[in-house]
């Protein structure tokens, strides 16, 4: 089992910036790629950012490159997600995700291994 817990979500103004950590604990952290999806009210969930076991290859949505940076620290069992620019349109619930093949982080995957409990991201205007 890996269990994940979010943090550092709250109320930004759009142009602002702010740091999603994910903790890790339980199996092996460096084992799995990390992922941030995240859910719009009446939206379906969407891929945000996602990086692999090591940290080499990083894999981003189109509309968060260069605005979003997703980054993990494999000694401290965490992983973040550098928010940048935010844009009202990034208001949702972001969760964290776990699984060894980053393709399933990729594209959402029901069957995920591990999700966290969200936290809330909120842009105003």
């Amino acid at each position: 089992q890996v269990q994940l817990v979010e943090s550092g979500g709250g109320l930004v103004q759009a142009g602002g910036s702010l740091r999603l950590s994910c903790a890790a604990s339980g199996r092996t952290f460096s084992n799995y790629a990390m992922g941030w999806l995240r859910q719009a009210p009446g939206k379906e969930r969407e891929f945000v950012a996602a990086i692999g076991w090591s940290g080499a290859n990083t894999w981003y949505a189109d509309s968060m490159k260069g605005r979003f940076t997703i980054s993990r620290d494999n000694a401290k069992n965490v992983v973040y997600l550098q928010m940048n620019n935010v844009k009202v349109e990034d208001t949702a619930i972001y969760y964290c995700a776990a699984d060894p093949r980053p393709s399933r982080l990729r594209v959402g995957a029901s069957d995920i291994d591990y999700w966290g409990q969200g936290t809330q991201v909120t842009v105003s205007s």
